[in-house]
């Protein structure tokens, strides 16, 4: 069976679309491992609750070892990591070993919101702020590039005037929860390849 890693920092919900997916029938995989970046975090109890093996990395303790540790965990145990909300960089030779093996969720449309210090409600409140009329999200691969991977699939949801970045994050996020599932399941089936930086389904 196609297995997962799961790295989460927050509340998890996209983990959660995941498991939903496969409790449904409409994925076929199993979650291996949650690993969160800190203590205390809901997607670490989500995983508990389900009897999903879960870690702890924090930078705290790991400081630069930290993407070691974790490749250290997921090394020939499972076939592809996902980033649900993950709020750290992954570098090093975890991105070698799992090289096209990891995927992350951006709550934009990528290129657009995207790179190094845009994460969670910053993305939305500059989105608001600047008054496009459509955001997103996007899954892609990850690479050396903060937010730079191949883009598999994209989402996008219309952006109203009078939207706070809450209301807009609470729209992109139900689209996150459905794209997030769809991508891990056409990567398990071999229906995503890269060409030319450009990912093709199958």
């Amino acid at each position: 069976m196609f297995k997962i890693a799961v790295l989460a920092s927050g509340g998890g919900t996209n983990l959660q679309s995941i498991i939903d997916s496969i409790e449904a029938g409409s994925l076929n995989c199993k979650i291996e491992m949650v690993i969160g970046s800190k203590e205390g975090i809901l997607a670490l109890k989500r995983a508990e609750e389900k009897g999903i093996k879960t870690y702890v990395v924090s930078k705290k303790e790991y400081k630069d070892t930290t993407c070691d540790r974790i490749l250290e965990l997921t090394k020939g145990k499972v076939d592809l990591i996902v980033l649900a909300g993950y709020l750290s960089i992954l570098q090093g030779n975890i991105l070698k070993e799992f090289k096209d093996k990891i995927v992350n969720i951006h709550p934009s449309l990528i290129p657009s919101f995207c790179g190094p210090r845009m994460y969670g409600l910053k993305v939305h409140e500059a989105v608001v702020n600047s008054g496009v009329r459509y955001s997103g999200c996007t899954v892609h691969f990850v690479n050396e590039e903060v937010d730079g991977g191949a883009i598999i699939l994209q989402e996008v949801v219309p952006v109203y005037f009078e939207d706070t970045k809450e209301a807009l994050q609470k729209r992109v996020l139900e689209k996150e929860h459905e794209i997030l599932p769809k991508v891990i399941d056409l990567i398990s089936k071999n229906k995503v390849e890269i060409i030319n930086g450009k990912t093709r389904i199958k």
